[in-house]
């Protein structure tokens, strides 16, 4: 014969914190270093075919990266990025879905 274990419930006590930190679950937070911003636009010429004339591997990587991270089509991954340099104050373009 099985002992069932019961589960411990939780009562919540303090409503007002209870609701903060359900809303603080969504909050996204995200920044990208100085060493990032400066190194966004390509300060070397590789002469590669296909190799991006503007943007930095680092730009390009990045890009790669939140929109594999989040499911993003090109064209979110541009708007994400643009509108996170936006609330930075950072006055950077953002390589397009076709770089």
């Amino acid at each position: 014969m099985s002992k069932s274990k019961s589960k411990s419930k939780y009562r919540v006590s303090n409503w007002s914190e209870y609701d903060a930190s359900l809303r603080q679950r969504g909050s996204l937070t995200f920044w990208l270093n100085q060493e990032v911003i400066e190194q966004w636009l390509n300060q070397e010429k590789t002469g590669r075919k296909g190799a991006s004339n503007t943007y930095s591997n680092v730009a390009i990587e990045l890009m790669a990266t939140l929109q594999s991270l989040f499911g993003l089509a090109g064209r979110q991954t541009e708007g994400f990025v643009a509108s996170i340099l936006a609330l930075m104050g950072v006055d950077l373009l953002v390589p397009d879905h076709s770089t």
